[in-house]
């Protein structure tokens, strides 16, 4: 080979090692990039993974036991979770990268959902594997993280919110979505009628009005040379005895004290994937 050619093909030897550096190096720190901005997960240590310290012992071990039973009976896998912190991200973007993570439903089905409270940031979102999409829709989670999950976390009763967040997610997955509807036609059905304990305070209110109106009246009779016509309730140096309000404490609190944390039953994903789908909601 003559040594122009020699030379030239050694040039060509070295662009192209040069290259094959370069594409190498850059998917590296794209890859690196990557993996440094996924959020740091909580570890899946069970079916219940209570990093927020949200529920007592006893409800992680009945939950773990729902929802081992949700498997046993559909294979789908149901994981609930709550958070110190998003981390900055939105619940939605943190929750299909935790889905993926975590691997939760079966592969090829992708099966999964998981139950997200973040209370910190006062987000709640149910994740829905890409299998089970058309059955769990995004109208069902609306419709469950509304009228089942938030009403009972604005009362800060979490255990509560997430008990009845399970057992809804549970119906739809077992084939009773109607039933689902029609705890919420009872409960809107409930609402639209009048409250007894709200009719109890407002005819309880009433009737200590009346009374001070009443005792006015009869103090204003009783005075020497006071008649009916002498002087006006509520003249001006009349005593006016006003009836204090009530109030509770207000705003928004935890369940308490107690930390569940996971339920440690040996439980894994079963490298499900997840695409998105699902309802976010906030209080």
């Amino acid at each position: 080979m003559p040594a122009g050619a020699a030379m030239a093909l050694s040039h060509e030897r070295r662009a192209a090692a040069s290259i094959l550096v370069g594409v190498v190096t850059l998917a590296f720190a794209v890859l690196l990039q990557a993996q440094l901005a996924q959020p740091a997960f909580p570890r899946l240590t069970g079916r219940v993974v209570d990093e927020a310290g949200l529920l007592t012992a006893q409800d992680v071990a009945e939950l773990t036991a729902e929802l081992a039973d949700l498997e046993a009976k559909s294979t789908d896998q149901l994981v609930v979770v709550t958070l110190r912190s998003l981390q900055g991200y939105e619940i939605e973007d943190y929750g299909y990268r935790l889905g993926r993570a975590w691997g939760i439903g079966q592969a090829g089905t992708n099966n999964g959902v998981l139950l997200i409270v973040a209370p910190n940031e006062r987000k709640v979102r149910i994740e829905v594997g890409r299998g089970l999409e058309p059955q769990l829709t995004d109208a069902l989670s609306r419709l469950i993280i509304e009228n089942a999950i938030l009403p009972a976390f604005r009362r800060g009763s979490f255990a509560d919110g997430i008990k009845a967040g399970v057992r809804d997610i549970k119906d739809v997955l077992l084939g009773n979505a109607e039933e689902v509807r029609a705890r919420v036609q009872r409960g809107a059905k409930r609402s639209a009628g009048l409250d007894p304990m709200t009719v109890f305070f407002v005819l309880f209110w009433l009737a200590i009005v009346a009374f001070v109106i009443y005792a006015m009246f009869q103090q204003a009779h009783q005075r020497p040379g006071a008649g009916p016509s002498s002087r006006r309730v509520g003249q001006r140096g009349d005593p006016v005895a006003v009836p204090g309000g009530w109030g509770g404490s207000g705003g928004w609190g935890g369940s308490g004290g107690w930390g569940g944390g996971s339920s440690g039953d040996g439980f894994g994903g079963g490298g499900g994937s997840f695409g998105g789908g699902g309802s976010s909601g906030s209080w």
